[in-house]
C-alpha cells in the first residue's frame, strides 16, 4: 500500500540539504507520495529506507531499460500527464522492423539506414534506437540467424517479436546479453514467457485484447517477480490505439493504478498503408504517450521530422537548452583572428557557429553564460550586459590569445557597447550584424 508523505518523511535523512531539487525533506516526501519525484534524487537516503520506500517511491509509469552500453534505451519513468507540468523524462524509442521472410537486400537496406540515418541538432544526435526482429516463418533457425545478424551489424537495442516461446528462446540464445525486449507475452504463453524473461533478465512486452486483459496479465506477471514490463493494448485501429494510450497514462498517474503503470509499445507499421501515414501516426504516439513506436522502414524524410518532434517534446520546458560557456575555436584561429561574442542558448550558438564555418574565416567565438537565454532575452534579464561580458572576457583568457583589441558583439545587443568599452578600457567594441545570415560577409571584410 502506498505510504503517505509523513510516513515517507520519517524514513528520510531530514537534512534539508536541497540537493534533491526541493528545499526541505518534507517537501521531497510529499513529492514522492504524489509520484512527482524519484527516490534516487536523494543522495543521503539509507539502504534500509530505500528498501522500505521502493514501492512508494516508484514513479507511476515504471521505468524499463532495453539494451546495453551507450545505446541503452530507457522508457517509462514518467510522472506527469502534460509536459508543461514538469517535463517528460525518457524519449519515445523509434524502432525499424525486419522479418525472417524478407530478402537479404531488403534486410541489409534497413540495417544500413538504421546505422547511417542520424542528424545533429543543437548538439544532440537524432536517430532511431531499436531494431525489431520479427519471426514470420516459424523457423527457429532462420529467426536465430536474423537476430544474430542484427546483433553483429548494429549496436542499437533489439526487440524480439514472436509469441512462440520456443522461437523466443532461440532469439534469446543469440542476443540475451544485449538485453532485448521480448514481444510478446499473452494470456496463452504468459508462464513460458515469464520464465524466459526471469532467466535471461530481459524486459517483457505484454499484449492483450483490451486493457482489462492487459491488467490481469501485468498483475499476474508482477506477482511472479517481473518488474520490467511494456504494454501493447492490442488495438490496431488508430483511434482506439490512441484512446488506449490516454487511458493507460491517466489510470497510472491520476488513479495510481499499478497494473497499467508501465510504458507502452505501439506499432504504426500495422496501422497504415505507407511510411508517410505511419510517420504521422507515430508522431501522434510520440506526443501521447508511446514508449516505443515501430516503423516498417526508415527514410530520411520520415525520420528527421519525427526525431525533431520527439526532441522538442522531450526537452524540459522549464530549462532552456544551453551550450557550455567558453572559448570556441572555429576554423583554426590565430592571434589576428576576429573575436565574436554570443550567448549560450544552444540554438543561437549552433546558428552563429554554423555561419562562421560557412564564412571560412578562422574565428574565436566567445560564449558567455546567460543561463540558456537568447541574446535579447538575456539582455532584458540583465545577463548579457556590458559589465558582465567584460568581466567574463577578462577571466576566460581570450585577451591572451589575440594580439589585437577588437571584439564583435551581436547587432541586437548594440546597447551594451558603451558599458563594455568602459569595462574593457582600451578595447574597441564593434557592433556586428543583427541577422546571423549576414555574419559571413561581415567576417570577410573584418580587419584586425
Amino acid at each position: 500500500m502506498a505510504l503517505t508523505g509523513i510516513q515517507i518523511y520519517k524514513l528520510l535523512p531530514k537534512t534539508n540539504c536541497g540537493e534533491c531539487g526541493v528545499p526541505t525533506c518534507l517537501a521531497f516526501a510529499m513529492s514522492l507520495a504524489a509520484g512527482k519525484a524519484e527516490l534516487a534524487a536523494c543522495p543521503y537516503v539509507t539502504d534500509e529506507a530505500k528498501a522500505e520506500l521502493s514501492d512508494a517511491s516508484a514513479p507511476p509509469i515504471m521505468p524499463v531499460e532495453i539494451g546495453t552500453g551507450d545505446r541503452k534505451l530507457k522508457i517509462g519513468g514518467e510522472t506527469v500527464l502534460f509536459r508543461h507540468e514538469k517535463t517528460f523524462l525518457n524519449p519515445t524509442g523509434i524502432a525499424v522492423l525486419v522479418t525472417d521472410e524478407m530478402a537479404d537486400d531488403e534486410v541489409a537496406g534497413r540495417i544500413e539506414r538504421f546505422k547511417t540515418l542520424e542528424y545533429e541538432r543543437v548538439g544532440l544526435t537524432l536517430r532511431a534506437d531499436l531494431v525489431a526482429v520479427k519471426s514470420l516463418s516459424g523457423d527457429a533457425g532462420k529467426f536465430e540467424a536474423l537476430v544474430t545478424r542484427v546483433k553483429n551489424e548494429t549496436d542499437g537495442g533489439i526487440i524480439l517479436m514472436t509469441e512462440d516461446a520456443g522461437l523466443m528462446e532461440a532469439g534469446l540464445k543469440a542476443c540475451a546479453d544485449r538485453k532485448p525486449l521480448m514481444y510478446a507475452g499473452t494470456t496463452e504463453n504468459a508462464d513460458a514467457m515469464a520464465g524466459l524473461a526471469k532467466e535471461h533478465k530481459c524486459p517483457l512486452a505484454v499484449k492483450g485484447n483490451g486493457l482489462d486483459e492487459i491488467s490481469e496479465l501485468t498483475a499476474k506477471l508482477t506477482e511472479a517477480g517481473l518488474k520490467e514490463l511494456v504494454i501493447d493494448s492490442g488495438a490496431r485501429a488508430v483511434r482506439k490505439a490512441f484512446e488506449d494510450q490516454i487511458v493507460i497514462r491517466r489510470s497510472a498517474i491520476l488513479k495510481k493504478y499499478r497494473p497499467l503503470g508501465f510504458p507502452t509499445i505501439t506499432l504504426p507499421c500495422e496501422m497504415a498503408n505507407g511510411l508517410m501515414q505511419e510517420t504521422l501516426i507515430a508522431s501522434m504516439f510520440v506526443a501521447k504517450y508511446g514508449g516505443i513506436v515501430v516503423l516498417s522502414d526508415l527514410q530520411g524524410h520520415s525520420l528527421l521530422p519525427l526525431t525533431l518532434a520527439r526532441m522538442n517534446i522531450y526537452t524540459d520546458p522549464q530549462r532552456p537548452m544551453a551550450t557550455s560557456p567558453g572559448i570556441y575555436e572555429i576554423g583554426g584561429p590565430n592571434e589576428n583572428s576576429p573575436v565574436l561574442v554570443t550567448c549560450n542558448f544552444s540554438l543561437t550558438y549552433f546558428i552563429v557557429s554554423g555561419e562562421i564555418e560557412t564564412s571560412r574565416v578562422p574565428t574565436w567565438l566567445l560564449v558567455v553564460d546567460t543561463e540558456g537565454l537568447s541574446v535579447l532575452t538575456a539582455w532584458a534579464a540583465g545577463k548579457f550586459v556590458g559589465d558582465a561580458v567584460g568581466i567574463y572576457m577578462k577571466k576566460c583568457g581570450i585577451m591572451d590569445k589575440v594580439s589585437h583589441k577588437k571584439v564583435v558583439i551581436p547587432g541586437y545587443a548594440a546597447a551594451i557597447s558603451g558599458d563594455l568599452e568602459e569595462e574593457l578600457g582600451d578595447w574597441e567594441v564593434m557592433v556586428g550584424p543583427r541577422e546571423s545570415a549576414h555574419i559571413p560577409p561581415y567576417l570577410k571584410e573584418w580587419q584586425p
